[in-house]
């Protein structure tokens, strides 16, 4: 019987840790695979911002946030948000003024998705008062932030990984990011 237990046990404990989001038909995701081995899923609302998340999936098919490092974690007074996309952050020191400033170069127009800044939700980081100047940048919202809501294209929402996203400290890396079709 106590054999029986551990045998359960273990086998509960892996399908945790593998445990992944799986799209169902007609959805994509994003996987980032940090350099903890955890996982985070951002399901994309292909249909409500197509020209942003055809922007992120290209990027993603390149290799482009292979390597990077979240640059912008705010988790003081209260959790708000993680940021990765500046390519300077897989060589520059975390606490070079100048992260936060780089991309691609290549401009993608606000999109009107419908949805919020809510916890989970993942937007295209834009400069201040301009949210036609989204590139490669992307927030992960910790908290509900509800004023930013038309300031910057919200474009998928994280479907597993949560508890991981929450755990992320500045400079993590993430080492492959990945698309998966239901």
């Amino acid at each position: 019987m106590r054999r029986f237990f551990l045998v359960v046990m273990l086998a509960a404990l892996a399908s945790l840790v593998f445990a992944q989001y799986k799209p169902k038909p007609g959805e994509t995701v994003v996987r980032l695979t940090l350099e903890s081995n955890s996982t985070i899923d951002i399901l994309l609302y292909t249909k409500q911002a197509p020209k942003t998340t055809s922007r992120i999936i290209n990027l993603v098919q390149q290799g482009f946030y292979n390597g990077q490092r979240f640059h912008k974690v705010v988790k003081n007074p209260r959790p708000f948000l993680v940021q990765i996309g500046d390519p300077g952050s897989k060589t520059k020191s975390m606490d070079d003024k100048t992260l936060g400033t780089g991309g691609t170069g290549t401009r993608v127009p606000f999109e009107d998705s419908g949805f919020a800044n809510v916890t989970g939700a993942v937007g295209l980081a834009t400069q201040e008062n301009d949210r036609d100047s989204g590139d490669s940048q992307f927030y992960i919202l910790l908290a509900n932030s509800r004023f930013l809501n038309g300031a910057s294209t919200v474009f998928g929402q994280v479907a597993f990984g949560l508890d991981s996203v929450n755990k992320i400290a500045l400079g993590d890396k993430v080492t492959s990011a990945t698309i998966v079709r239901g």
